[in-house]
């Protein structure tokens, strides 16, 4: 039996994803670390709250088979330029590399549709450059997920998304062809693809929204 390591398990895609984790015969046990309480009891779950500045400190703990990254944050969350790219970029590099040392074989990075290190959109590029990092790694199994816009509740409200959201529903029906990996998704059917991603371990390195739609749908 396999054993699921996750970051960001109280984020939107996180938290389905905790869910899909607990659910699947596949996963005997499912670690979350985590700088938040998660007040949730489960047979198979292990919950370490952590500091993430002090990750040699857990090195340790972060064993298993499997990694999950759906950590994140906005520049509202964290103003302070350093800290947003040390959140957005160092983190999951550095959290990558430690599974790397502890032989972990699967590492599923959550990023985000238009990530490129030359964007000229800080959010994007540090994305972009974390991917690159990542898949340098060379795990035996590597899955880049790029969602467009997330569709789901949140636990924080965010106007300029709810906003976003409003009018990405309003015009889906212009997102075909060429358009639809720039569809808005719903968080679920993301998580929900994640796990069929590494369940077939499907060939492709990037999985775009209209990818995430069909995998996360069938």
């Amino acid at each position: 039996m396999k054993t699921a390591i996750l970051f960001g398990a109280t984020g939107l895609i996180g938290s389905h994803l905790l869910e899909e984790l607990l659910n699947n015969e596949e996963y005997s046990r499912v670690k979350i670390f985590t700088r938040k309480d998660i007040k949730k009891i489960h047979s198979k779950l292990d919950i370490y709250n952590i500091n993430f500045k002090q990750l040699d400190n857990y090195k340790d703990k972060i064993i298993g088979t499997d990694c999950f990254f759906c950590l994140g944050t906005t520049r509202r969350q964290t103003p302070n330029k350093l800290d947003y790219i040390d959140t957005e970029f160092n983190l999951p590099v550095s959290i990558a590399q430690i599974a790397k040392e502890n032989k972990i074989k699967s590492f599923i990075y959550v990023s985000s549709g238009g990530a490129n290190v030359q964007s000229k959109n800080l959010y994007l590029q540090n994305k972009g450059k974390a991917e690159n990092e990542i898949i340098n790694l060379l795990f035996d199994f590597t899955a880049i997920i790029q969602p467009s816009l997330l569709l789901g509740n949140r636990s924080e409200f965010r106007i300029g998304e709810r906003i976003a959201q409003f009018f990405f529903k309003s015009l889906s029906f212009i997102f075909v062809g060429k358009l639809r990996p720039f569809k808005a998704i719903h968080a679920l059917t993301v998580s929900k693809a994640i796990i069929k991603i590494i369940n077939k371990k499907e060939k492709n390195l990037y999985f775009t929204s209209d990818k995430l739609e069909i995998l996360g749908k069938n």
